[in-house]
């Protein structure tokens, strides 16, 4: 409409005509179509029905390029059986139609116009016998069948220092149940005990196969179709607990196989890791995830009636039963000792005791730690490091050597570490201070050196409890320490303890083994015999032999 009228569409314009004619049905078409600056057809059309008729379509405009379009479509054709780099582009074509046709009465752009709808439409009509169409099918999961593992990057800081973990997700297909695990790193090591701590916490292995991506944890190589080269050990680690794997189709294409778990680590990675979680180790922060997972079974799932944990314990019962021992998933290493007392474990490097430089030392790798053993003797624990040079020393293990070479102590990055995890407290750095007042840089470094040898046999707070009382005392030395923390350990509550069978121990037994006999005398009943005596033998005295005798 025109004439300062408000803008009604076709529908709204012949209801309003229509409204007009029924409130006053003298009102003529002329009248009608004066009101709403329309054409009297319109008015009649609008009286005759309250549809509006559909537009009439506009006639295409010839276009400048119609005689030559039937030979644009035959090379597009012949491009259908052509080498890939061997195709027409859209000047190749506009060159030949010049040249062969005899035809320039289109422009290059025009040619170009022309192509780029057209290529697509004679690709799709090539395929139209064989097309398939893009969508999802859904699927059926029975109970205890199947379940779907995926990794997922996570950041955690760790220490205060911000790394990249890897959060470890393994989600039962049928009530959606799910495990959540973060690791250092994407190792195999990783891999399986992820899995064995979805087992334990899920009770049972699903019955039917778990769908993978092809990770290299367990992917060698990439055959066609599904066919796979597996790695050795995770084929004894899935003959272990008795379960089948499926790979999905490499890429993008083979995403919506296991959709279920690339949603569900998003998902968990946005609703519980965000913020950044601060923690002091990852063994802390799998601790809390542990209890996120177990109030989770309250959730509810799209399109679910009941509860994760209520379709869980359906689940639950189909599910196949343990192997009697659980797969020990580290691996086994024996590098060799430097001389800096360090060993190199996957391009990282990690200290030992001074003791062993020059020998092969047995190291057991997992997933988050390392540990570092003699014998069956676990004797020192790292946590798993990733990236590569790096290093983690711990200052116990060069006391030895700093022994007889205390003016290492200061710049050593052991001391660095320690400092950094809290281990070597104001205490030690008052001590070491105040030693070196008293005795000198060397005799008092050697002094602390001594102090940290005493945490290896006495409780590291009474150790420190000792080290303010020499302080305060003025008497820097260990055995000084040593006494005052014996004391403080003396004075200390004892810790309650469970009693065994056994019943309650004596009053005179002492924690450390050792009896004392003035306490256990004291604790005896009274001893009401008669004291011993001698008069017997005052009667041999009074005997006299008679003189002349031998």
């Amino acid at each position: 409409m025109s004439g300062g009228r408000v803008s009604l569409s076709r529908a709204e314009l012949f209801a309003a005509i229509r409204r007009d004619k029924r409130l006053d049905p003298e009102m003529s078409q002329r009248a009608l179509a004066e009101k709403y600056g329309v054409h009297r057809r319109t008015v009649r059309q609008a009286l005759t029905s309250a549809v509006p008729p559909p537009r009439k379509k506009p006639v295409p405009r010839t276009s400048v390029l119609d005689p030559a379009k039937g030979w644009i479509d035959a090379m597009l054709r012949e491009d259908l059986t052509a080498p890939r780099k061997q195709k027409h582009t859209a000047r190749r074509i506009w060159q030949r139609l010049a040249q062969e046709y005899s035809f320039d009465q289109a422009s290059y752009s025009t040619v170009c116009d022309y192509v780029l709808v057209r290529r697509p439409e004679i690709e799709a009509e090539a395929r139209e016998g064989h097309r398939h169409m893009n969508g999802m099918v859904p699927q059926v999961h029975l109970p205890g069948e199947e379940a779907e593992v995926d990794f997922a990057d996570v950041w955690v800081r760790l220490a205060g220092e911000v790394v990249k973990c890897h959060l470890f997700t393994l989600r039962l297909s049928y009530s959606g149940k799910a495990v959540h695990r973060v690791y250092a790193s994407q190792a195999q090591e990783s891999f399986m005990e992820g899995h064995v701590a979805a087992f334990n916490v899920l009770g049972g292995v699903p019955t039917r196969h778990i769908r993978y991506d092809n990770l290299k944890p367990a992917v060698n190589r990439i055959c066609t179709g599904r066919s796979r080269v597996e790695s050795e050990r995770w084929l004894t680690f899935r003959a272990h607990y008795g379960f089948d794997a499926f790979y999905c189709i490499p890429g993008q294409e083979g995403a919506h196989e296991k959709g279920g778990v690339e949603h569900e680590g998003g998902r968990f990675r946005r609703t519980h890791l965000v913020p950044v979680p601060d923690v002091a180790s990852l063994e802390e922060l799998n601790e809390k995830i542990t209890e996120i997972d177990a109030a989770e079974d309250a959730r509810i799932l799209q399109g679910r009636l009941t509860t994760i944990g209520f379709n869980f314990i359906i689940e639950t019962d189909q599910l196949a039963p343990l192997p009697f021992e659980e797969f020990e998933c580290g691996i086994t290493l024996t590098p060799k000792a430097d001389r800096t007392s360090r060993i190199t474990v996957r391009q990282c490097h990690y200290s030992v005791p001074a003791r062993f430089i020059g020998q092969n030392v047995r190291v057991l790798l997992r997933g988050n730690e390392l540990l570092i053993f003699e014998r069956r003797k676990i004797v020192a624990r790292h946590p798993r490091l990733t990236r590569r040079g790096e290093f983690r020393d711990e200052l116990d293990h060069y006391l030895e050597i700093l022994l007889a070479k205390p003016g290492a102590m200061a710049g050593s990055t052991a001391l660095a570490t320690a400092r950094q995890n809290g281990s070597f407290t104001e205490v030690h750095e008052a001590f070491w201070a105040a030693a070196r007042t008293a005795h000198g840089d060397a005799a008092g470094t050697r002094a602390l050196i001594e102090v940290l040898l005493l945490h290896r046999r006495m409780p590291p707070d009474t150790v420190l409890l000792g080290m303010a009382a020499a302080i305060r005392a003025g008497a820097t030395t260990a055995d000084v320490v040593a006494i005052e923390a014996r004391k403080a350990a003396a004075q200390a509550p004892a810790p309650p303890e469970d009693l065994d069978d056994a019943g309650d121990p004596p009053p005179w037994a002492e924690p450390s083994g050792v009896v004392s006999l003035t306490a256990r005398r004291a604790q005896l009943p009274e001893d009401k015999r008669p004291l011993p005596t001698v008069s017997h033998y005052d009667q041999l005295l009074t005997r006299r032999q008679p003189k002349g005798t031998a």
